[in-house]
This record gives C-alpha cells, sequence and structure tokens, in this order.
C-alpha cells in the first residue's frame, strides 16, 4: 500500500490524462481526497477548467471553480506524479476497426513521464487484451523501463454515463483489476476513496476488460431487438410504445425503447468486441446483426418522415423540417457520433431542407464535426414538419401552441416525436399527422 499511503498523506500525486466527460469528474473527485493533475492535450479545455467552467456539464462549474485540481497541458507536469489514471477515447475509424490511437498516445505520454515505481490504471473501453499487449509495451519503449518490475498497470472500466445526475462515479460499484495481487489492493484501495458504492475486484485485467465491453454490448442488442419490434409493429399499424408498456406489466420483462444508439460508448463498443472475436476466427452474428439494425435506424426515420409529408400531399423537394435537439442523449452536450446527423444527411438526399435547434449542444463542436450551424427554436416558422428528436428538458416542457407555431399556417402537420415525449392522442385530434418510434 505504499502509493495508496503517500496519496493520502499527499507525499505522491495522482495524474488524470483526459479530461474528457469521463476523466474531468474523476478528477474532480479525487481532489477531495488526494493531490490530483489532470492533463489534456486541449489547452483552450484546459484554460476552460482553470476559468471555472464546465463545459462537460457533468459536476458543473461551481464543483470545477471549487475543485483543487492541477489543470495542465503540460506533459512534463506528469513527472510528480505516482499513479496515474488514462481516460481518453477509444473511437471507430469509418470501417467500424478500433481506433487506438488515443490511448496509444496517452500511453507514450506516461511512459515518458512516470517515475520509477509509478502505477498506471487504464480506463478506455478497449476489448480484452489491449492493456497488456498493447499499451503496457508502449509504456516500456517510452520510459525504458519494465512492466512488473520498475512499474505496475491496471484496468478499471469507466461507467460514468453522461448526463445522468443519479448513476454517477461514487455511486456506480467500481470494477478494478491489476497486474497481480498488490497491485490490484493498490488500485482498489485508491478508487475507494472516492467510490461510495465499492468496488469488485476482477480476478485479472482481461476480465475487466471483458466486462466493460461486454455491458454497452447488451445494451445495444436490447435496444436493437426494439427497433426491429417497432419496424414490424409499424407496418401493423400498432403503437409501439402501447405495446412496450403493456409487456412491461410482466415482472420480468426488460424495459428497453426502440431510439436513435449513438454517442461514444453503446454505438462504439460493440465493434470492439467483434474485431477481436474476427482476428481469433469467429465471425459475430448478433452482435453484429443487432449494430446493423441501430446503424441504420435514421435512415429509417428519414424515410417515414418523407412517407407523412407524401401522405400530406406537401412536395418533397423542398420541404422545410425542422429537427428539435442533435446530441446523442438527452440533458449532455456530447454531439460525438450522433445519429441525428443521419436523418439530416437523408433529408439532403431527398432535396429537403432541414434546420436544428439545440439548446444543450455543443454548438463548437458540431460545427466543427459536422459544419453544422444550428439556430435558435424562436426563429424556426413555416415548416412542414418537425422532428422532436432529443428529449431534453427544455423539449419536454414545450406546449402544443409552441410546437403549433412553427409550422405554415393552415398546412397538415407531420411530426415525429422520435422519444414518444408527447401525448399521441393530443396531436392526432389536433389534425396531425404523428409518427414515433
Amino acid at each position: 500500500m505504499e502509493i495508496y499511503n503517500k496519496l493520502i498523506a499527499r507525499e505522491e500525486k495522482l495524474a488524470l490524462v483526459g479530461l474528457g466527460y469521463v476523466g474531468m469528474p474523476i478528477a474532480v473527485a479525487f481532489s477531495k481526497k488526494v493531490d490530483v493533475i489532470g492533463f489534456d492535450l486541449n489547452q483552450a479545455k484546459i484554460d476552460l477548467y482553470r476559468n471555472g467552467i464546465d463545459p462537460t456539464n457533468e459536476v458543473g462549474n461551481e464543483a470545477i471553480a471549487a475543485c483543487s485540481v492541477d489543470f495542465t497541458a503540460d506533459e512534463a507536469r506528469l513527472k510528480e506524479a505516482k499513479f496515474f489514471i488514462v481516460a481518453v477515447p477509444t473511437p471507430v475509424n469509418d470501417d467500424h476497426t478500433p481506433d487506438l490511437s488515443p490511448v496509444e498516445g496517452a500511453s507514450r505520454f506516461v511512459g515518458r513521464n512516470m517515475p520509477k515505481g509509478s502505477i498506471v490504471v487504464f480506463e478506455s473501453t478497449v476489448y480484452p487484451g489491449v492493456t497488456e499487449d498493447i499499451c503496457v509495451p508502449i509504456l516500456e519503449k517510452e520510459s525504458g523501463m519494465k512492466c512488473g518490475v520498475d512499474f505496475k498497470v491496471g484496468y478499471s472500466p469507466e461507467r460514468i454515463n453522461p448526463g445522468d445526475k443519479v448513476h454517477r462515479l461514487e455511486t456506480i460499484t467500481k470494477i478494478v483489476s491489476g497486474m497481480d495481487a498488490e497491485t490490484l489492493d493498490e488500485v482498489a484501495k485508491v478508487y475507494e476513496l472516492v467510490v461510495e458504492a465499492g468496488v469488485h475486484r476482477a480476478e485479472s485485467i482481461k476480465v475487466a476488460e471483458a466486462a466493460k465491453v461486454i455491458e454497452n454490448s447488451q445494451r445495444d442488442i436490447n435496444i436493437a431487438f426494439m427497433n426491429e419490434l417497432s419496424i414490424i409493429f409499424n407496418k401493423m399499424d400498432i403503437d409501439t410504445k402501447a405495446v412496450l408498456e403493456a409487456a412491461g406489466t410482466k415482472w420480468n420483462f426488460l424495459k428497453f425503447q426502440p431510439g436513435l444508439v449513438g454517442g461514444h460508448c453503446i454505438g462504439v463498443d460493440p465493434y470492439y468486441l467483434t474485431y477481436k472475436a474476427e482476428q481469433l476466427g469467429y465471425h459475430s452474428q448478433i452482435i453484429l446483426a443487432g449494430r446493423r439494425i441501430n446503424d441504420d435506424m435514421g435512415k429509417y426515420c428519414a424515410e417515414n418522415l418523407v412517407k407523412k409529408l407524401i401522405q400530406a400531399d406537401v412536395p418533397v423537394k423542398n420541404a422545410r423540417v425542422a429537427i428539435l435537439g442533435f446530441t446523442f442523449k438527452e440533458n449532455c452536450p456530447d454531439t460525438r457520433n450522433t445519429k441525428i446527423i443521419d436523418i439530416y444527411r437523408e433529408l439532403q438526399e431527398y432535396g429537403i431542407t432541414a434546420q436544428i435547434a439545440d439548446p444543450a449542444a455543443d454548438a463548437q463542436e458540431a460545427q466543427r464535426l459536422y459544419g453544422i450551424e444550428f439556430v435558435d427554436i424562436d426563429s424556426l416558422h413555416d415548416m412542414d414538419a418537425v422532428v422532436l428528436a432529443v428529449a431534453h428538458e427544455e423539449f419536454r416542457s414545450l406546449s402544443p401552441e409552441t410546437i403549433g407555431a412553427l409550422y405554415r399556417p393552415d398546412s397538415t402537420r407531420v411530426l415525429l416525436d422520435l422519444k414518444g415525449l408527447l401525448c399521441k392522442e393530443d396531436y392526432l385530434k389536433a389534425g396531425y399527422l404523428y409518427w414515433r418510434l
């Protein structure tokens, strides 16, 4: 327990590498117990944190301003730490193969700066084997040291749910693992400082890596099943939400909902598992089938919008559509891997003019990643259709009058309520052509 004891005595420091939606809340939590260096390559992000601004909305400006994290973009500052937590994203390439460049880059930063006797814990979601087979060789090469002799490694998968104020770092059981029993004890004790729900000690690093990657794969498959049911029931002219409410009265029915599966976890992690399976000669059937369904749902929603426009006798080409919401999930500014962009681009293929309003989204990120310029919802008018795409709190309170004011006067109003936020019966009675997943 040498490092643990020195951390709580503030004789050693903990370094958090990667200060995004996952890393920043971890850094803030640990700063209440130990001295923390928060490192990120993005100087603009560091400047925001130093000024007490939380662009992720995960802990809030007040918590950022009050915390004692030493925010820096200077990698040389990592030399001051002895316990490292790496929390960088692990996206996929355009061909759905894992993009390990962020975790490899972070390993290089840590490797060339960590002192002898350090412990490096990875939190990034990866397929089993990445920590020991890919990250450890980089750490050894950059440091000139030997893993197991001069430094140790562990893995503790992140379980933070962006935008969720109930399930937080402190309240979710933390999986921890280490390369040996001594490291596991040390890692467990360090995380127990901040995780009130306690830790689960996995028997190996690979077990911990596998546990994480199947969590999101399981959820992805269940949502894919709901999406397939939605497609089937729509063809039968049966309301999917009503079916699920009825089925949900059974005690063991799993209450998933159909929807667009985006973001940097559920829509990405299954590809890490299937990639490794392919390397071992096994071609995934269920996991990839679920991915294909979920990846096509944006196109499916756009096609149903076009059908409703035709039903309303609205010329499809040059039709005007308002899309309310762009982030990958509600009450979160993150637009990475959002599936709303699939709807937007599919509508463009039909010659439809779509405008997007999202008061919660990171507008600069959307511009950088997609070339999208948001508009204020108050500026939207004379629309032929409205797509209520994300369940932000701001949209939950929209009145029928506010929604009605978005349309052309005296038009047949096409409304896609993708999250089922509105009362279907009220809008059908009001003459809307209403559709939901």
